[in-house]
């Protein structure tokens, strides 16, 4: 029997909106059904072959509630017989349904499989899942009690790597400032284009590009915000990730169905690992992560063509730069969360789809995909171009 894979086929993404904006009125399943329809259009798969659909979303209430996945599914006109499942690991949801899609592929559970994720925080803010404690509280005394603190609190998280690290406010908005100049930069260049998948807006027009962008930004202007989570902090709103809307999408398949199919896939999963960390400090996961990758596959970082890392704030991509020596030209080349956005349970496909298409357009065989998640807890994932 031939050995089994997963590849990549198709991956597309909304343009990010800004909190409040243009997407903030667009339902998520709207919004997801339309990287569905897309998928659809680029590849002309027939999406009743498609075994299941995995999407991340984080909030899952309201709007985001009752299997969001499956209502995506319908509302994009598919067959009823293509079923789905959301899931939520943070931030990392719609990383780790690229990771469940390519398990299943490789077990022979799937030969097709969509996985992908939303967010729309407009509509379901971040919190929205324990808006009230008629139901309890999420975290147990046994778990407070073990780390000693009254709850966990990823911008306090933040501010602890900062310290740990060294990170001053000056570097940190340093880096932010070059996520927004490498964004601009992209836009203007036309290197996101092929990746994003225009929504139309319920009031008319169309969003087409990542709403996020604040050209101009330098330390300077963000010299006035406050800090957030500590007085005397540093992390502030303008060096930590925006408040967004989006979703994004990607078609996996083994390669023996995309050539059964007339299909010619993007890139292979190579490897995918879970990493576990401090709790209270909750995001230093992805160094672990990174580790593990890069041992499970044999690959040395040296061998790795582009970096994401995701830019929950400032000093997790910072820290993760310091311990693992990578070259910082190859990390987040067209921009990250903090000039884009974080729209939750859609981030980690949204990243996928971005890294897919940067190695594409030039030629990097391997490519990593890393970002802490909530508890304390990271993805990664290597990708390898066909």
């Amino acid at each position: 029997m031939p050995t089994r894979d997963a590849v990549i086929v198709e991956a597309v993404r909304t343009p990010v909106g800004k909190r409040k904006g243009s997407l903030a009125e667009v339902h998520p399943q709207d919004l997801s059904a339309g990287v569905l329809r897309a998928l659809v259009a680029r590849s002309g798969i027939d999406p009743a072959l498609v075994d299941d659909v995995i999407w991340g979303a984080v909030m899952q209430v309201g709007a985001q509630a009752i299997n969001i996945g499956r209502s995506a599914v319908l509302a994009a006109g598919w067959p009823e017989s293509v079923p789905a499942t959301t899931i939520d690991r943070q931030c990392g949801s719609s990383q780790q349904a690229v990771h469940f899609a390519a398990a299943g592929l490789i077990a022979g559970q799937y030969d097709v499989v969509v996985a992908g994720g939303v967010e729309v925080m407009s509509k379901v803010p971040l919190g929205a899942s324990v808006a009230t404690t008629d139901f309890g509280v999420p975290y147990a005394d046994s778990v407070l009690e073990r780390y000693g603190v009254p709850t966990f609190n990823q911008g306090i998280g933040a501010e602890m790597m900062a310290d740990r690290w060294g990170f001053s406010r000056q570097a940190q908005d340093e880096f932010a400032s070059s996520s927004h100049a490498k964004l601009a930069a992209a836009i203007d260049a036309g290197r996101l284009t092929a990746q994003l998948a225009p929504v139309d807006l319920p009031g008319g027009g169309r969003l087409e590009v990542d709403e996020g962008l604040r050209r101009g930004t330098s330390p300077e202007t963000l010299a006035g915000l406050k800090p957030v989570f500590r007085a005397d902090g540093t992390v502030h709103a303008g060096n930590s990730s925006q408040i967004s809307d989006g979703a994004a999408a990607l078609l996996m398949m083994t390669s023996q169905k995309a050539a059964d199919l007339g299909l010619t896939p993007i890139a292979r999963f190579h490897t995918g690992v879970l990493a576990g960390d401090d709790p209270v400090m909750m995001l230093s996961a992805p160094i672990p992560a990174t580790a593990k990758a890069l041992a499970k596959s044999g690959l040395t970082l040296d061998e790795i063509g582009v970096y994401e890392v995701n830019e929950a704030f400032a000093p997790v991509p910072m820290a993760w730069l310091a311990e693992t020596g990578a070259d910082p030209a190859r990390l987040n080349p067209n921009g990250g969360a903090i000039a884009i956005g974080h729209p939750l349970g859609g981030s980690g496909a949204r990243i996928m789809t971005q890294l897919l298409h940067h190695m594409k357009d030039n030629g990097i065989t391997y490519g990593l995909q890393t970002m802490c998640e909530g508890g304390g807890m990271a993805n990664a994932t290597i990708l390898e171009l066909l």
